[in-house]
């Protein structure tokens, strides 16, 4: 059997550098081209992230510009890309949005129109699950749409666009929050977090209740998905992807105790109501109050540089439930091989940025 020849878009990021790993350690393919405005020296690898990153292409390129497009879709010997991964995109929240216009909406059709005329087998874009109304209750893929972030917004109104390009096979993954080796901006923040009030020796305290639904993925099934709709799926299916363990605050909280040996709690509805007339500020309170602390905590363990932050966003503080049901994809036969956010989890993330000297020995 012929191997496919990929290319991933954005593949220095979290998602994309967990894929690499994947696809190079299984062997799945033929070439493998990862195209990034990063550097993967400059990007804090894990070593077998950069093990995997040196038995692969990379090539530094701009998105935004559709002669750097494609010269990334080319390939020399008249062959071409079979899948295309598209994990590029603004990551930051708190832009604006002309910069999530330019840099998600923007960079994805672009991407798309140029897959669609060099002919690739099948274009996988990754999405968010940010784009369902927020409520208790798991959405389901074809459940009301009410993005609640400008990055799920500017991701639907992407998913939208590539309906419209003419001889586009595409497939969309929609994941919860995925969390694992390399997690910066999905469970990490309140992972550290918990290392803040750690050192404070203070408890823990989030707005809303226990109850609040943050439903995770592990990044390893996101990339196991990610292959296996590649493979397989429909021309326009669309998946979400969630494990079974309907992650909710109180649920990582119990395991922030467990890992830092620290109480939490929540402010309760009286409190995060009167919050909630005035986020912006309690946003900012809130940043001050952990950003200094952590900055203190790393240089008294001799950490001078590290992506890791305890910043959050006024539009994660929300109270707005991610609730997802990932059950559709299973009757594919697509199985998750991490059922739920456990202890061992939250540790494996701090292991994969302590081996770096990143996050502080506590």
């Amino acid at each position: 059997m012929v191997k496919p020849n990929v290319l991933i878009l954005g593949g220095v990021g979290f998602i994309g550098r967990n894929l690499v790993q994947f696809l190079v350690e299984k062997a799945l393919c033929d070439h493998i081209r990862v195209v990034d405005k990063v550097l993967p020296t400059t990007a804090f690898l894990g070593k077998k992230h950069a093990d995997a990153f040196a038995k692969v292409e990379y090539m530094q390129g701009n998105l935004t510009s559709p002669a750097s497009i494609t010269k990334c879709f080319t390939l020399d010997g008249g062959r071409k890309f079979n899948y295309v991964f598209n994990l590029a995109g603004e990551t930051k929240y708190g832009q604006t949005d002309a910069v999530y216009n330019e840099k998600i909406f923007d960079v994805t059709v672009k991407c798309a129109t140029e897959a669609a005329k060099v002919g690739v087998d099948k274009f996988i874009e990754v999405s968010t699950a940010q784009v369902y109304e927020s409520k208790k209750k798991a959405s389901k893929e074809g459940d009301k749409i009410d993005a609640w972030t400008l990055i799920a917004k500017y991701k639907f109104n992407a998913e939208n666009k590539l309906k419209e390009i003419a001889g586009l096979n595409y497939v969309i993954l929609r994941p919860a929050v995925v969390y694992g080796p390399g997690d910066v901006s999905g469970v990490s923040p309140r992972i550290i977090t918990g290392a803040v009030y750690k050192f404070l020796d203070e408890k823990m305290e989030f707005l809303w209740g226990g109850d609040l639904k943050v439903n995770t993925v592990h990044v390893n099934d996101v990339c196991k998905a990610i292959w296996h709709v590649a493979l397989g799926a429909p021309k326009g299916a669309v998946f979400n992807l969630a494990d079974k363990g309907d992650t909710d605050q109180a649920k990582i909280n119990k395991c922030l105790e467990k890992v830092f040996a620290i109480k939490t709690g929540f402010h309760g509805s009286i409190v995060s109501n009167l919050a909630q007339l005035n986020l912006k500020a309690v946003c900012e309170q809130a940043n001050n109050k952990h950003l200094k602390p952590w900055s203190d905590l790393c240089k008294q363990k001799g950490i001078l540089n590290t992506p890791l932050t305890p910043y959050i966003d006024q539009e994660l503080l929300s109270n707005n439930h991610l609730a997802v049901d990932g059950t559709a994809i299973e009757a594919t036969g697509f199985k998750y091989d991490y059922p739920e956010l456990t202890e061992a989890g939250i540790r494996e993330e701090i292991e994969y940025f302590q081996a770096q000297n990143l996050f502080p020995a506590i």
